[in-house]
């Protein structure tokens, strides 16, 4: 139960510096009278003020700072509730609102909006809608709950029913289902990216085996292909060599004697034509010559003759075995031209043997590569290695995202149930139902007591029907200013009553506003006073400008009057 205890106020309207202070849980019931324009309503908007920012009638903010003093605009409401103390402090010029518990400053870090949301939802448990049905009535800018519309009917019974903490879950659920959502859509996101990542590592693991089997089927047959090249490259080379070391051992040895042989035959040849040459100059000699051109003696005929014959046969000789020379030379001739060309092929036969083994080199060199290439291949998995463990980590991975996946589509479930039961057609409706005859039952006692013979009903939208003695059926606005009175009485009642079955919105305080200045005849007055004396531990403020109300139904009385610019209290 929400008891207030005090309004304060100062430089507030007509309020001047001086502060005016109304306790408001000192007597039962209080009225406030004075003049049009005395400011007997200024407790009403000085506390909605003090409460939510904004006063009960329709005046600007700015126009809530006396505009006398012009600044230090400040109002003061203290309630309890249970054991905390409260005492809420707002102002205007300079603008500031403070909450104290139990003389305890409440933390302001928060935004003003968040704070006074935070003294609305978490500390009065009601908004200015609500406390305005609950607390308030009268005052022509005042709403009555049958003038507000079917939505607002239901937030003001929301309240009341104390069931808007459905509300405030249903918006935290939305807010929940939200994040879920935007979650939901980056798991999807990571899951399909996971699902990707493995599939293209599997891929790329499955194509790199089978481009390394491809790879090492291809390479043996290259191997195998060079083997047998190289098996032939190396008879080759060998099958030259063989010919070469053949002429090396066999025909060289020959072709150097030959050579050997030559040079003697040459020479031989050479003293031959010598001989030769020097028998002729002899014949010259003696047939020319009579006399010995050194010793100047004559040389006989016969001898003459005899050394010529002797020099001719020598000469005849010499020619046969020079022509037989001759023979050898050419024959050897021949065959030295035969080995020759057995020695340019043996040359042939050493150069093409050394390209063979080069090339077999070469061979063998790349067959070491194919193999070290058909080893690397081999070892496929150890280059994978890496590609593995990023599998292994994706699948883990994989795992985690799924079962998160997995728990937000049961969180999903599960929000879907509580929307359920949390919209205005779940479980705030079903109480409302379970409500809704009492508050009917409530609403038409009170009408009979201010007697007004109607049967009044509300239905679960909160639309009203009226039927008369008669049966004929109205709405709220077919019915006199007075009739309409008496139904926001009976309302108001209605409220403060499930309020305190509920004990929700349930206050001590209660203030009606000039209700007996309007619409409201003698007779309703009357049985409207009687209500009033069965209220118990309540605290009721009748604000009136009629001097001719019984002073003596009411407890205290206090009167507001005009003094210069300036409102004053006498109480």
């Amino acid at each position: 139960m929400i008891k207030f205890k005090s309004v304060k106020f100062k430089n507030f309207l007509s309020t001047g510096n001086t502060p005016i202070e109304i306790e408001l849980d000192k007597h039962h019931s209080t009225l406030i009278i004075g003049d049009n324009g005395s400011g007997k309503s200024t407790m009403l908007d000085a506390l909605t003020f003090g409460l939510f920012g904004k006063p009960f009638r329709k005046i600007n903010k700015d126009q809530l700072v006396n505009s006398v003093n012009g600044s230090d605009c400040r109002v003061d409401v203290e309630f309890s509730i249970g054991r905390k103390k409260y005492h809420i402090v707002r102002s205007i010029k300079p603008n500031k609102c403070e909450i104290y518990m139990n003389n305890k400053l409440i933390d302001q870090d928060a935004s003003v909006r968040d704070y006074q949301r935070h003294l609305e939802n978490n500390i009065l448990k009601l908004n200015y809608r609500s406390f305005t049905q609950v607390v308030i009535l009268g005052s022509s800018s005042f709403v009555p709950f049958m003038q507000l519309t079917p939505s607002h009917r239901r937030e003001v019974v929301e309240d009341i029913l104390d069931i808007k903490i459905f509300s405030m879950m249903n918006v935290l659920l939305k807010q929940r289902r939200k994040e879920l959502k935007i979650r939901q859509q980056e798991i999807t996101y990571e899951y399909e990216l996971l699902i990707s990542k493995i599939q293209l590592t599997q891929d790329h693991i499955t194509k790199t085996k089978e481009k390394g089997k491809t790879s090492l089927i291809s390479l043996e047959k290259k191997l195998e292909k060079n083997q047998l090249e190289y098996d032939k490259i190396k008879k080759e080379a060998s099958d030259l060599k063989a010919k070469f070391n053949d002429w090396n051992t066999n025909i060289k040895p020959k072709q150097e004697k030959l050579d050997e042989d030559k040079q003697k035959m040459s020479s031989f040849k050479w003293k031959l034509q010598d001989k030769a040459s020097k028998a002729r100059q002899e014949i010259e000699f003696f047939e020319k010559n009579d006399e010995c051109p050194t010793c100047e003696q004559h040389i006989d005929e016969e001898f003459k003759k005899q050394a010529i014959e002797d020099r001719n046969v020598k000469l005849a000789a010499n020619d046969i075995a020079l022509g037989e020379l001759v023979a050898q030379v050419s024959e050897m001739e021949d065959r030295s031209k035969l080995y020759e060309d057995i020695q340019k092929d043996a040359r042939d036969w050493e150069v093409e043997a050394a390209k063979k083994t080069s090339s077999s080199n070469s061979i063998i060199n790349f067959s070491d590569e194919l193999v070290e290439q058909m080893d690397s291949i081999k070892n496929v998995d150890g280059e994978l290695s890496e590609d593995k463990i990023k599998l292994k980590t994706y699948k883990e991975e994989m795992t985690t995202v799924e079962k998160e996946k997995n728990k937000m589509t049961e969180d999903g479930n599960y929000f879907t149930i509580a929307k359920q039961l949390l919209q205005d057609s779940g479980i705030k409706t079903k109480i409302i139902k379970k409500y809704l005859p009492i508050m009917n039952q409530l609403i038409n006692g009170y009408l009979n007591k201010l007697e007004f013979q109607v049967k009044f009903n509300l239905d679960e939208q909160f639309n009203e029907t009226i039927q008369s003695r008669f049966r004929d059926v109205f709405g709220y606005a077919n019915f006199s200013e007075g009739e309409k009175m008496r139904i926001d009485l009976a309302l108001l009642f209605t409220w403060r009553q499930i309020a305190k079955m509920k004990n929700s919105t349930n206050t001590n305080l209660l203030i009606l506003d000039e209700i007996f200045d309007s619409s409201l005849d003698a007779n309703g007055t009357e049985e409207f006073l009687r209500i009033l004396d069965t209220l118990s531990n309540e605290n009721v403020f009748l604000v009136s400008h009629k001097t001719d109300l019984s002073i003596d139904k009411f407890e205290h009385m206090i009167m507001f009057r005009k003094e210069g610019n300036f409102t004053q209290v006498v109480s």
